[in-house]
């Protein structure tokens, strides 16, 4: 009886040394194919944008006023550089899925989640937090007009819904209340603090948002 391990040198079949010299010569060649294509990805000389990743990429943020700079993935969004890299906690995750406002920075004045914004992204724009609505120990009106109106609860929405506010008195400080609550409404309080916030807006409104 013919032992099954034994190859028949006479038959169709490929030889285990064969099959290993075909499958090493096809990978040089794949190789070498891609050489080019890595030469051309890499090539800035068009204008093109150089690809990064998949590893940590060095990035340098201007987060409220001051150069941050920090080595993350490309695929990292820039609510979690901040808060897990460069250490500024204001912008909060709540939903994850740009849906709540809870996570809302300023990106060159306009509002913007940042759980849905690549940090990459941000690269070469002003970005500006809730932290940034603290000059000098003096809280801006918009958060302190939140205070003396009792228009936060848990806490976790109130620093979107302040920037969010902000951001809109910064673009037209003539806004009237219902412009101001259309500008919110991109943002959930899920306490319900709704008619405290409009306590709020009136009284920002009645100062061009810089409060009383």
């Amino acid at each position: 009886m013919n032992d099954p391990r034994q190859h028949n040198k006479n038959g169709p079949g490929l030889s285990r040394r064969q099959f290993l010299k075909g499958t090493g010569a096809a990978a040089a060649t794949t190789a070498l194919a891609t050489v080019p294509l890595r030469a051309l990805a890499a090539a800035d000389d068009a204008g093109k944008p150089v690809p990064m990743g998949p590893g940590p990429v060095q990035l340098e943020l201007q987060v409220n006023g001051k150069k941050m700079s920090h080595a993350v993935e490309p695929r990292i969004t820039l609510l979690d550089c901040l808060r897990n890299h460069l250490d500024v906690t204001g912008c909060k995750r709540v939903c994850d899925r740009g849906t709540c406002g809870a996570c809302t920075v300023m990106l060159d004045g306009k509002p913007v989640y940042s759980c849905t914004t690549l940090a990459l992204e941000a690269q070469g724009h002003d970005i500006k937090t809730a932290e940034s609505l603290i000059g000098d120990g003096k809280l801006d009106a918009v958060p302190a007009a939140f205070v003396k109106n009792d228009a936060q609860q848990c806490g976790f929405c109130t620093p979107g819904f302040v920037v969010a506010m902000r951001a809109a008195f910064n673009k037209n400080p003539d806004a009237k209340p219902a412009e101001i609550e259309e500008a919110l409404s991109g943002n959930i309080c899920r306490c319900g603090t709704y008619q405290q916030m409009r306590d709020a807006i009136a009284e920002l409104c009645k100062n061009q948002g810089k409060g009383a």
